[in-house]
């Protein structure tokens, strides 16, 4: 069984705090196990956006993990990423969208292997 989606986002923001990344909750989505997004802002007008790994990048030996993969291995014009999540809250309203700001694009998050 996988942590809800709502601790998850809190012990993210958590993270985040206290590597001295400003992070927040920009859309809350299903407590329980709505898909989480995750935008990194460079605070250059580009940001990188990670989403929800496939799930057939996940081991039967840790199902409690939450694995990401970046949309594009560099950073993309924010008009862009947000052109994505606005998609992607059409497709799945019960989205999280966690936003954090970095200019180091720092993302304390587990990427899946490729």
């Amino acid at each position: 069984m996988r942590l809800k989606s709502n601790i998850w986002v809190a012990a993210y923001l958590r993270r985040c705090q206290t590597e001295g990344v400003f992070g927040a909750v920009r859309r809350r989505g299903a407590e329980e196990a709505g898909a989480v997004f995750v935008k990194v802002s460079l605070l250059n007008g580009h940001a990188m956006l990670y989403v929800p790994a496939p799930q057939t990048s996940y081991d039967d030996g840790r199902p409690v993990d939450r694995f990401f993969v970046p949309v594009a291995p560099q950073a993309l014009p924010e008009h862009t990423v947000e052109e994505r999540l606005t998609r992607e809250i059409r497709f799945d309203p019960d989205a999280w969208i966690v936003e954090t700001e970095d200019r180091a694009g720092r993302h304390f998050l587990e990427l899946a292997r490729t």
